[in-house]
């Protein structure tokens, strides 16, 4: 039997959908990419605003239409987890919805599905995933689920609950395999990286983690996502300045500048905490590559706020920031608040602040002409006769760009070089493969 598994959202929506093809491998059910080809179809959702509820369900019809036969449906994720009574009425083509709470149970219920009688002692596992095999050379370590934050806008914590750390020994056992298997870049992800541990001893364990993973033997570098600006500390900061292997990669989602809101978000910091953290962050590391998330739209945001965050983003010069529209989410503090901003205006203020950060992008970008980067060579562009990758200053996840390198010889998928920057647009770089004389 064949499973195809579509995974929507976030990178720890990927690690569940790793395990997952873990648990069917174990059941005897083999991984396919092609949706024809399965037994077995599941959808892997994600729900964290209106616009990805809309691709869930379209995914998710466009994958029922590959129900021949006797094929089976399964929608699970955040989806599934928050709206599994009115999804079994509005979608009959799914065979089966999984809440999240239920995958302690996933193996028992695929094996129901699909009507096979199987010793399902299996259980999902951080130590038995199916990776994504064109990327060999860099995993997801996700090292807690759930949130402690309450913010005003966000469903998480309804959806995956109060913050779970997963056991630092667990984690470490979890590292030692992907060095063992080669793996050169250690992406650590959760919903809330910073707050790790507090939820075990009640107080930030981050670095503590962190030393321990750096100490594992082995060529690798480790990259941290999604830090929240309020406690990233004087020690974290210090840590990744001083260890080889910690990318000098900050991805700090403040959502907004303007005290007025980030009050109203329920967000802890302020403009002068985040300014002051930012001038922190490049005055210890000054090679320091920044990330942040932004939202406009939000309740009581007014021309005056949007034009001071724009003025704010010319000032921190953010290497990277992505933009979001506010999308009321049932259940959250926002959603009571009053709806008087339109769709149009919200897109209006979108698009001015993407277009700030152009600017600043490209300039960010030019500022690394004649540099010496590592780069992970991720493919071949047949149009540009360049391979590309990514350097410590791009991430992953298809957000930040790309790197392009003109090199000498032949490279293979995984392969580190140096590379000399010589060119630039916003949002990748044209390097040349750089050999010392």
């Amino acid at each position: 039997m064949k499973v195809f598994l579509q995974t929507l959202g976030c990178e720890k929506n990927r690690v569940d959908s790793e395990m997952i093809l873990g648990v069917c491998k174990n059941l005897g059910i083999n991984a396919t990419s092609n949706p024809e080809d399965a037994d077995l179809l599941i959808v892997n959702t994600c729900a964290f605003i209106e616009s990805a509820r809309v691709e869930a369900i379209n995914t998710i019809l466009d994958i029922a239409d590959y129900k021949t036969g006797n094929k089976k449906l399964i929608v699970l994720g955040c989806l599934a987890q928050r709206y599994k009574e009115e999804l079994i009425e509005e979608l009959p083509e799914v065979d089966r919805f999984i809440t999240i709470k239920d995958y302690i149970n996933i193996a028992n219920v695929i094996c129901e599905v699909l009507d096979i009688n199987k010793n399902t002692n299996v259980c999902m596992n951080f130590l038995d995933r199916i990776y994504d095999s064109s990327t060999p050379y860099q995993r997801y370590v996700r090292i807690s689920d759930g949130c402690l934050n309450r913010c005003a806008f966000c469903a998480i914590p309804l959806i995956r609950g109060r913050l779970k750390s997963r056991p630092m020994d667990d984690i470490i056992e979890e590292v030692k395999l992907h060095v063992r298997d080669g793996v050169k870049e250690l992406c650590i992800v959760s919903q809330d990286t910073t707050n790790y541990g507090f939820d075990l001893e009640h107080r930030l364990m981050l670095t503590d983690l962190l030393r321990k993973i750096c100490a594992v033997p082995g060529d690798f570098k480790v990259r941290l996502f999604y830090l929240y600006p309020e406690i990233v500390t004087d020690e974290l900061i210090d840590f990744i300045k001083n260890e080889p292997k910690m990318m000098p990669y900050f991805d700090i989602p403040i959502q907004h500048s303007e005290d007025k809101i980030l009050k109203l978000m329920y967000r802890r910091s302020n403009k002068q905490m985040i300014v002051d953290l930012l001038h922190k962050i490049r005055r210890e590391i000054p090679n320091a590559i920044l990330r942040t998330t932004i939202m406009v739209g939000f309740p009581y945001e007014t021309e005056e706020d949007v034009h001071n965050l724009c003025e704010f983003i010319k000032d921190v010069r953010f290497d990277r920031l992505g933009c979001f529209t506010f999308s009321p989410e049932e259940g959250t503090a926002a959603y009571k608040m009053p709806q008087e901003i339109s769709e149009e205006e919200k897109m209006r203020r979108y698009n001015f602040v993407m277009d700030t950060q152009y600017d600043i992008s490209l300039s960010q970008n030019q500022s690394h002409i004649g540099e010496i980067q590592e780069v992970i060579i991720e493919g071949y562009d047949e149009e540009n006769l360049m391979y590309f990758g990514r350097s410590y200053a791009f991430a992953p996840d298809d957000i930040d760009g790309r790197v392009y390198v003109a090199c000498h010889d032949e490279k293979n998928i995984g392969d580190v070089v140096r590379a000399k920057v010589l060119d630039c647009d916003a949002y990748s770089l044209t390097c040349e493969e750089y050999e010392e004389n």
